[in-house]
């Protein structure tokens, strides 16, 4: 793993937080993104070489949904940049992680992505993304 590529936070409304997290973090939102195979909407920021996601569900019975219901508005995962996907994946299936997806799927901002179930990782959902090329 390179680097923390961004880290993703579950909100009720992007019409309501983007405006905050830019005043938050002094910079505007330079992208947003709908991602039909999650069921969410998304807003990126850039602040220093970490990105910030702020994650919206389409669903009332979505993933991100779900997770609002149980823990509230919050910290949903941390992506971590990988230079190879795949073998990235080979490696933690040997290491004894368990994938939440068997291959690497499209997600947002260019990327594939693969997500680690957070038994594993002591609650904390991981996400692995590869750029895409």
């Amino acid at each position: 793993m390179q680097k923390v590529e961004h880290i993703g936070i579950a909100v009720k409304s992007l019409a309501v937080s983007v405006p905050l997290f830019e005043k938050l973090l002094n910079s505007p939102c330079y992208k947003t993104e709908q991602v039909t195979s999650e069921n969410v909407n998304t807003a990126f920021f850039q602040t220093g070489e970490t990105k910030i996601e702020l994650l919206e569900s389409t669903d009332p019975e979505g993933v991100i949904s779900t997770f609002i219901e149980k823990k509230g508005e919050g910290l949903h995962h941390i992506a971590f940049d990988v230079k190879d996907i795949e073998a990235e994946m080979e490696r933690l299936r040997q290491q004894g992680f368990v994938l939440l997806n068997e291959t690497a799927k499209p997600g947002a901002d260019n990327k594939m992505v693969c997500f680690l179930h957070p038994r594993h990782t002591n609650g904390v959902l991981i996400e692995l993304c590869q750029e895409r090329s």
